[in-house]
């Protein structure tokens, strides 16, 4: 018996494409969090000094005379701009024919690629964080090292507010070290905001972060820090322009931008090290 299918009409019936998603990426978190420069164009560098002295107050008897000590400022830091760019190139066919909002999604692509990069970069400055280190490689992050670390952050000097910015694996070191079934004395607040919203607002007066812009790892760098450890200056902002190019039939969409980042008051950080794989 001849059956009339589906299949026998399924060169003629188009098909339904819902909308493009773009490449899944993680929020930005570290630009917000790092002393934001925004006031040069250029590739020229920027620097910042510390006095190289403190004064030392002494014993003196009546007659002595003051002696002068040294009060002399010394470069610290240097902040080396580069121009970071990217690319596309659109027929004019595939425009005409294509089905999606391709060039509304490549600059919507660029934009989030752009993000993400910074975020990597400065996430990425942990290690050199020069307020101490707390844990080890190999170690699974512990609360003994969140609270290491803010004693280090006070023993730096290091002013408020403070942010600890970790990886996922670390956050869910601390998650389960705390939540309800384990054989520890807890507090039942503490337990009940946990199961509620998992990645809470804030421990002991430290704003918690997690990304997954930091790559995993059997050693990893999360990062307490006030503002100034750390910097991004931005010298040309992100621009995305057209350029026609008639003997190929199409333009080239281009995306680029010009900054600096890296360690600013980097003893105003504290660099925690632990392992950073998936839990099982």
């Amino acid at each position: 018996m001849p059956y009339n299918t589906e299949a026998d009409i399924a060169t003629f019936v188009n098909t339904v494409w819902e909308d493009a998603m773009l490449v899944a990426r993680d929020n930005n978190v570290m630009s917000g969090l790092v002393n934001g420069f925004g006031d040069l164009q250029g590739l020229a560098v920027r620097k910042n000094a510390k006095y190289n002295g403190t004064a030392a107050f002494n014993q003196i008897s009546e007659t002595d005379d003051l002696t002068s000590q040294s009060f002399t400022p010394v470069v610290d830091q240097t902040l080396t701009p580069y121009e970071y760019g990217s690319q596309f190139f659109i027929t004019d066919s595939r425009l005409e024919t294509d089905i999606f909002a391709v060039r509304q999604d490549a600059a919507q692509e660029f934009g989030a690629a752009y993000g993400q990069k910074i975020d990597t970069f400065l996430a990425g400055m942990f290690s050199s964080l020069t307020g101490g280190t707390v844990g080890a490689a190999g170690t699974n992050m512990s609360w003994a090292n969140f609270f290491a670390a803010i004693t280090k952050m006070r023993r730096a000097l290091a002013p408020r507010p403070w942010v600890a910015v970790l990886t996922p694996e670390q956050w869910h070191c601390l998650g389960t070290a705390i939540a309800p079934g384990v054989t520890v004395t807890n507090s039942p607040f503490i337990q009940d905001e946990f199961i509620r919203q998992f990645y809470v607002g804030g421990v002991s007066g430290v704003d918690i972060f997690t990304t997954a812009n930091i790559a995993t790892g059997t050693s990893v760098y999360g990062g307490m820090f006030s503002r100034n450890a750390l910097a991004l200056d931005i010298r040309r902002p992100l621009r995305i322009e057209p350029e026609r190019d008639a003997s190929l039939r199409g333009f080239e969409l281009n995306a680029s931008s010009v900054f600096a980042y890296g360690v600013w008051r980097p003893q105003y950080g504290i660099a925690i090290n632990t392992a950073g794989t998936a839990p099982a």
